[in-house]
């Protein structure tokens, strides 16, 4: 029974066999396409991920505990328990898509090459007298080695790399290299290559990170352009052309931290020369520094509320106390140094001089120098090893400005200051090195303060309310429209710019309070002005008298360190138009999207360790995220 079984089964097979056979005739042609997806090329998805995490190859981290090591850093952003520097278990609730080793050009793999006794560094004699100065392992030993190479890159006027020629750089660059060709993984997790410019004259920030969209076999042809070579960008932006003569390879560089640099970062003229910028300066800085780090643990960048008294959001996060010098903070340097004055300052200077300098779209990113890159409020692992989780009061106090004016307290920023922040959120169609890298290029980036919040936007002349609710609605957009970072131009006839939008919050955190539009322009008088616009929000609140919406409320309970999502909304979306477009004035507009408060990272600690909150910090926070702009130049 079992073979006449058998044999029946064989036998319906070979029948739905050529049953099938029988089907082909009318199956669609060998070269149809009747999968729709095939020909789509516009970016489907988004990536987050940090493109500015420091290891103990940093020498600043390194000579103050930091033992961590660019392999370290990789395995815990791909979702791995690491261990701290100082053996505290540490680990992602989720992994990154994508980080970007970031460490110091300066001396790289300095105390690495002191615990090894490499050959090259020992070779010379300023080598030599770190070793003894750190040989007895002691923090006081530290805290001199850390001193006397301060002295030598930092304090220094023509400070000259005393490991120059030594093989030393090169030996630890392709050591970073190494590893971040070890943990790429294209489609999985990208390790993209890169290292951080450390240029601060007078203490003034300008430092940049440098971002290669090419592998180890071109980034090795150079050693990391450092600012013993040169505190100039001019002069960075020079040698990244050679770079792309000598490889066929792109680079990008990103700056960071204006809110340190004492007006200097987007500054109304060149560093050394001190001469106007000129549209020359302008074409290279945009062809070369296509996007900014807009928020991270030292602050954020976005707007100051002194210079946009009008937005009540627009005090988030502020450092505006100085920088890692000893001049002093002036009122009059913070319109040369943040975001949204420079894109206003920028639409000026697009009139006069043909092209806009601060054509920037916008990342956010940690500057942790732990290796760990985390932005959760939860699990803060703090800016540098000394202050990772622990009850003791340095991990509030620790001071991070204000150390060359211990007389004057006016200009302390402490620790307890410190955001979780931030993250680089990317629409790419693949999750590799080339693909992101053509994200920041073009531009089509987002900021957060460390939330994975997902946010889209759309600009164009003919989008109609209902194209929310199309079930094709990025095709649509790219196809009618331009995306976060595109250009609008020439208005036709009796049209405004209107803006599709849709955010949903972060899977594991916060609801959502509200989506902003923020449009700034340049008036008739050639003035530039702004105006912050609620487009969507959760709940039934209706704008005041004043136009302001009110408060979503608070639901943080300070002392369980703890929130609920009773309040807010999981997701939102507006359609806008600018009901006061004039087709002849320059403009640019950009999204930013508030979460509910929830607590700060201070709040945790205080409930986990059992402390007290510091006084000057407020319990609870919004955390937000910022797109790029979308510019219109009539």
């Amino acid at each position: 029974m079992r073979v006449l079984a058998l044999v029946s089964a064989i036998s319906a097979l070979a029948s739905v066999s050529l049953g099938a056979q029988e089907l082909v005739g009318i199956a669609p042609d060998a070269d149809a396409e009747y999968s729709p997806y095939i020909q789509q090329d516009f970016p489907n998805q988004v990536l987050f991920g940090d493109t500015h995490l420091h290891t103990g190859y940093s020498a600043d981290a390194g000579l103050v505990g930091a033992t961590t090591t660019p392999d370290d850093a990789y395995r815990f952003a791909k979702g791995e328990m690491v261990k701290s520097s100082h053996g505290i278990p540490a680990q992602l609730q989720r992994p990154l898509d994508f980080l970007v080793v970031a460490d110091h050009a300066e001396n790289l793999g300095l105390t690495f090459g002191l615990k090894e006794k490499n050959k090259a560094l020992l070779g010379t004699e300023w080598g030599r007298g770190l070793m003894e100065i750190i040989a007895p392992g002691t923090a006081e030993a530290m805290g001199e080695a850390y001193v006397y190479w301060g002295n030598t890159f930092a304090m220094a006027e023509d400070a000259q790399d005393p490991l120059a020629g030594t093989g030393f750089n090169e030996t630890m660059w392709q050591r970073m290299t190494d590893a971040a060709e070890r943990h790429n993984n294209p489609g999985a997790f990208t390790a993209l290559i890169g290292y951080e410019w450390t240029s601060g004259p007078r203490g003034n920030n300008l430092h940049r990170n440098i971002i290669f969209r090419d592998g180890k076999k071109k980034a090795d042809q150079v050693v990391p352009f450092s600012s013993y070579d040169s505190e100039d960008p001019e002069d960075l932006w020079n040698w990244m052309e050679r770079y792309e003569s000598k490889t066929g390879g792109r680079l990008l560089a990103i700056p960071h931290n204006g809110n340190l640099s004492n007006g200097t970062m987007f500054d109304d003229v060149t560093l050394m020369s001190r001469k106007p910028i000129d549209q020359a300066y302008a074409e290279r800085r945009m062809r070369f520094e296509p996007i900014y780090e807009v928020t991270q643990i030292k602050g954020d960048g976005e707007a100051h509320p002194a210079l946009s008294p009008n937005d009540e959001f627009a005090d988030y996060g502020t450092w505006d106390k100085g920088s890692f010098g000893p001049e002093p903070k002036t009122p009059e340097m913070l319109p040369r140094e943040y975001a949204r004055e420079a894109w206003k300052r920028g639409m000026a200077y697009a009139a006069s001089l043909g092209v806009n300098p601060f054509k920037f779209g916008v990342i956010g990113s940690t500057d942790s120098h732990t290796g760990l890159a985390t932005t959760q409020e939860d699990n803060f692992f703090g800016k540098v090893t000394m202050v990772e989780p622990t009850s003791d009061p340095v991990r509030f106090e620790e001071a991070i400005t204000g150390r060359f004016t211990p007389d004057d307290p006016s200009d302390d920023i402490t620790h307890a200051q410190a955001l979780a922040s931030g993250l680089a959120a990317v629409w790419a169609r693949e999750n590799t090195r080339e693909a992101i890298w053509d994200a920041f290029e073009r531009k089509e980036v987002f900021a957060t303060t460390g939330t994975r919040i997902r946010v889209r936007v759309f600009a164009g002349w003919d989008f109609k309310e209902d194209d929310l609710n199309r079930s094709n609605f990025a095709e649509h957009g790219y196809q009618a429209g331009v995306p976060m970072g595109g250009d609008l131009s020439a208005a036709p006839k009796g049209k405004s710019p209107t803006l599709l939008i849709r955010a949903l919050r972060d899977p594991d955190g916060a609801n959502l309070d509200r989506i902003q539009v923020i449009k700034g322009w340049v008036d008739g008088q050639g003035e530039t002005r702004e105006q912050v616009f609620d487009v969507a929000w959760s709940g039934d609140r209706k704008p005041g008298k004043d136009g302001k919406l009110p408060a979503v409320g608070n639901t943080v309970d300070v002392a369980q360190a703890s929130y609920s999502n009773a309040i807010g909304a999981a997701g939102l979306q507006a359609y806008w138009r600018d009901p006061q477009f004039d087709p002849a004035q320059r403009a640019f507009y950009y999204v930013r999207v508030i979460e509910i408060p929830a607590p700060r990272w201070t709040t945790y600690d205080a409930k986990f360790f059992g402390i007290e909150l510091p006084d000057n910090i407020p319990p609870s926070q919004q955390e937000r995220a910022y797109t790029s702009p979308i510019w219109y130049t009539p």
